[in-house]
């Protein structure tokens, strides 16, 4: 609990039942989990097949069930707990095929942690602002450590453009409405230029209030990003590349960061404008 493992507390009951204070420390998981995430109603999503998504082009629709998702991304303060308890050490949290790859996931002193630490260790000044520098397998990780796992590509769509089954049939363009909004998130318009706090800019929450879908980082999905160019021809890259979404405090065109542009990155990638954000399964954690 004190590590922030509300999905683990909560998600695996029978691992904790012989604790004497159990069912009061489950029913703080399930209340904070409640509290961290919002629900993602059941809906339907239309995705781009090609790089450049005009008029005709080819799409795949997808139904999307019900799921939870976490209002804020992954901060800094939180993520710094993952690796102060060897969570890089720890193999059960990541996949066989990418042990080899582990010795790279360094900070710039050469500690296990994100690329841009010093010492295994985060700027107080940016504790919450959202973890990057963190490659997929980094996210997932951390996930996993959490009790949590990262959103499939088409989830986060629905959660960003809210196509819900309804006879209104409204796609939105941004998470709070169709027209784009420099005040509303963290994107290069915005002025900014370098990450905000997971909390900020709450006018540009999504109807259920997730915050931020549209800017400040990238968000790893689960999803392989998988495009074709015009003549229908699949694109392929030298390297598995994940499905990043939401655009980034440096997104210069406001078009990158609709709900529903795709981009995609190396899984191995640890760049400065890419961070983690949390799902659930409904059900999962008794929520």
């Amino acid at each position: 609990m004190q590590l922030e493992r509300y999905g683990l507390v909560a998600g695996d009951p029978d691992r904790w039942a012989e604790s004497d204070d159990f069912k009061a420390i489950y029913q703080k998981a399930v209340e904070t989990i409640d509290e961290r995430f919002a629900l993602v109603p059941e809906g339907y999503i239309s995705m781009p097949q090609t790089v450049n998504d005009r008029p005709g082009c080819a799409e795949l629709d997808f139904e999307t069930p019900p799921f939870l998702l976490a209002v804020c991304m992954v901060t800094n303060a939180q993520f710094q707990k993952f690796v102060d308890t060897g969570g890089y050490d720890d193999l059960e949290n990541w996949p066989e095929e990418i042990w080899p790859h582990m010795m790279s996931f360094k900070d710039y002193t050469g500690s296990p942690g994100p690329r841009f630490w010093r010492e295994g260790r985060h700027e107080r000044s940016v504790a919450n602002h959202p973890v990057v520098g963190v490659s997929y397998y980094e996210a997932c990780a951390y996930a996993r450590w959490a009790g949590y796992r990262l959103a499939a590509e088409s989830e986060w769509q629905m959660a960003a453009s809210w196509r819900i089954r309804s006879s209104a049939h409204l796609l939105r363009r941004y998470p709070w409405g169709e027209s784009f909004d420099a005040k509303k998130c963290n994107l290069w318009a915005t002025g900014v230029g370098r990450t905000v706090p997971v909390d900020a800019y709450a006018e540009g929450a999504a109807p259920n209030g997730v915050l931020q879908l549209t800017g400040n980082v990238w968000e790893w999905t689960s999803s392989d990003f998988e495009v074709m160019d015009d003549d229908g021809r699949p694109i392929i890259g030298e390297m598995l590349m994940k499905s990043v979404r939401g655009g980034a405090f440096d997104t210069y065109f406001a078009c990158q960061a609709t709900s529903d542009f795709r981009s995609g990155a190396a899984a191995l990638a640890r760049t400065h404008n890419v961070g983690v954000r949390c799902a659930l399964d409904v059900g999962q954690t008794g929520v």
